[in-house]
């Protein structure tokens, strides 16, 4: 039985029909009961649990072979991450109570930054997790393709405004299928301690290949136009961000170089599908 979060999202669905096609139990951990329903039906187990439920969580994570774990994200944290800390402290309190034999946990590129950004969340994460005596594998994730949902609607209009930059910059990038299917790998392997794997698309994308793969989608011209630094946490907060700051220094990590892969590119997994896949899925549903 292999417990999984995050089931009702991308990568979560995946993980759980990998294993379901293997012919693996799976326990569906959800927070409402009925996004379960259809999990149930199935054929999984359900186990209702918030993030922050230290009991839930322990009777979802108890008598498993392994537990998939994927926090949900947070965009706009209070300064201080103080969210992340009381995630960090219901997981540790469950994990340490149920002893799953082994944890495959969603983290991301750049965990390893010390430098203040959105993504030092689960730094802290991996932090709190991999001090604990239960083997944990922490899947460091590359940039998802699927953000450029967001891009849909301006590619058809043909600008397609960029806080990647510049753009010709390669960028590590991956599908969230593949992360899926090889969390899904890693939770029928076994491994002692903390382990780390890192994953990424068969190739790095630049903003303008992304242009290039919607105009080609799209059949029409599109182009990518730059956003000015100097306006972003201006315009993240008119967007309704309450504390912008951490964004913003995510993307200058990405921009600058330094939030990249521990192992480097050449030391990263490569996934199978490239960026003109996912954008023509995301083309077809918006």
């Amino acid at each position: 039985m292999y417990a999984v979060t995050g089931i009702t999202g991308k990568v979560g669905g995946v993980v759980a029909n990998a294993l379901l096609d293997a012919g693996l139990p799976v326990r569906a951990v959800v927070r409402d009961a009925a996004k379960g329903a259809a999990w149930m039906q199935r054929g999984c187990e359900v186990a209702l649990a918030d993030i922050n439920d230290a009991e839930a969580l322990t009777a979802a994570f108890s008598k498993v072979d392994g537990v998939f774990l994927l926090i949900p994200p947070n965009f706009d944290p209070l300064p201080g991450f103080p969210e992340i800390k009381a995630i960090n402290t219901a997981l540790t309190t469950a994990i340490q109570a149920a002893q799953p034999p082994k944890i495959v946990c969603l983290s991301t590129i750049g965990a390893q930054a010390t430098q203040p950004n959105l993504l030092g969340q689960l730094r802290q994460m991996e932090q709190a997790l991999g001090a604990l005596p239960v083997p944990v594998c922490f899947l460091r994730a590359a940039w998802f393709m699927e953000n450029a949902a967001w891009d849909v609607a301006p590619a058809r209009d043909g600008v397609v405004p960029s806080f990647l930059q510049p753009l010709d910059k390669p960028v590590p990038m991956v599908a969230t299928a593949d992360i899926g299917r090889l969390a899904a790998r890693l939770l029928q392997e076994s491994w002692t301690g903390r382990r780390i794997v890192e994953l990424e698309g068969p190739q790095r994308v630049t903003p303008n290949d992304i242009a290039t793969a919607f105009a080609k989608i799209l059949d029409r011209p599109v182009r990518m136009q730059e956003v000015a630094r100097e306006t972003w946490e201006e315009l993240f907060a008119a967007q309704g961000m309450k504390n912008p700051t951490p964004r913003a220094q995510m993307l200058d990590g990405f921009n600058q170089g330094w939030i990249e892969f521990e192992s480097g590119e050449q030391g990263s997994l490569k996934g199978q599908t490239g960026i003109e896949t996912v954008l023509r899925q995301l083309v077809a549903h918006g």
